[in-house]
């Protein structure tokens, strides 16, 4: 008891009486200094007094599918930016092969008697087919959830997503506007809900322009750069010249897959990623992708939570975000050798 009185004083930088009037329920404390050494409480993994556990933290869970893909560390500081402006403490909950699952995740918050939680990326909302029961406990439990990217249709929380019909098209006629005819896709898995909407997108583009997209020119793979390097040989192997990829990582994947072909990118094939994540003007060539409108983004997903914390009723509908296609030197006319 000693030493947690200790630690929790020196993290808030108040006296160990101070903390004990606290866990105790004593008067004599301010209101800024009660909630301070609680959040300090709930940081140090300590837990609250049984007379306190009523009341939820300043804490809000931040889970991501990964950290490898830049993209999800880019929305990580957007978003844990956003709270702490708002006297909020993002928890980073990151899944790993083998390592803590979602659901797992979702129990440890609210074992902390978190305020809300934040699902960004491609976490088990946007897969059709994975186990949603964890989300349904957090609806059940009342605590306020924003989700960041495209989830399935039940889950009835809001949601901040990039727009993928946009982000498909503009790729797509990019390449078509360079000549390419031949146009691949490589996507996520079958029942991952971006990737369904790229498909479509790229169907009805195709046929808008009085064309078609065979099967046989989609591959679907898992979100890094080996599964993307797979996923284009194949395509590669099926004669195609441009392919428009669902993530940077899956397009570097592309570009390897190609060099190791003999291709010259962008001379022989184009590629096309998504997300405009850290380093792509840094790659050889610098990736033409999509940019995820990140900043915009994150920043409603804190208004939207805030508001749910603060007792707002908020839409339960998807806010689309506009995307916006950014040219660099992987994708070029098309080749007439």
């Amino acid at each position: 008891m000693t030493r947690r009185l200790a630690q929790v004083a020196k993290k808030v930088g108040v006296s160990e009486a101070t903390v004990s009037r606290v866990l105790n329920g004593k008067p004599g404390v301010s209101a800024a200094t009660r909630q301070s050494v609680l959040s300090a409480l709930d940081v140090l993994g300590y837990e609250r007094p049984t007379q306190l556990r009523g009341e939820r933290a300043r804490l809000v869970g931040l889970v991501l599918p990964e950290l490898q893909n830049p993209i999800f560390p880019a929305f990580a500081e957007v978003i844990g930016g956003a709270l702490a402006q708002q006297g909020l403490t993002p928890v980073l909950c990151t899944q790993t092969k083998g390592g803590v699952s979602e659901a797992d995740y979702v129990e440890l918050l609210l074992q902390q008697q978190v305020s809300g939680v934040v699902f960004a990326g491609g976490g088990l909302f946007a897969q059709a087919d994975a186990p949603h029961d964890h989300y349904r406990l957090l609806a059940e439990r009342n605590i306020p959830v924003v989700l960041v990217n495209a989830s399935i249709a039940d889950l009835g929380f809001p949601c901040i997503a990039c727009d993928d019909a946009v982000a498909v098209g503009q790729s797509w006629r990019h390449l078509a506007s360079l000549g390419h005819e031949r146009i691949g896709l490589v996507l996520g898995p079958s029942d991952h809900i971006p990737s369904r909407r790229k498909l479509a997108a790229a169907q009805e583009t195709a046929a808008a322009a009085g064309g078609t997209l065979p099967d046989a020119y989609v591959e679907r793979a898992m979100f890094s750069l080996e599964g993307g390097q797979a996923a284009a040989t194949r395509l590669l192997d099926r004669g195609v010249t441009g392919i428009i990829c669902a993530s940077d990582p899956l397009a570097l994947g592309a570009v390897r897959a190609a060099r190791r072909r003999g291709h010259h990118v962008p001379h022989d094939v184009s590629v096309v990623g998504y997300d405009d994540s850290a380093f792509m003007t840094c790659t050889e060539p610098p990736l033409t992708t999509v940019r995820q409108p990140i900043e915009a983004m994150g920043r409603a997903a804190v208004d939207l939570l805030c508001a749910q914390i603060q007792g707002t009723e908020v839409p339960h509908s998807e806010l689309l975000f506009e995307p916006e296609l950014v040219v660099r030197g992987s994708t070029a006319q098309v080749s007439t050798r």
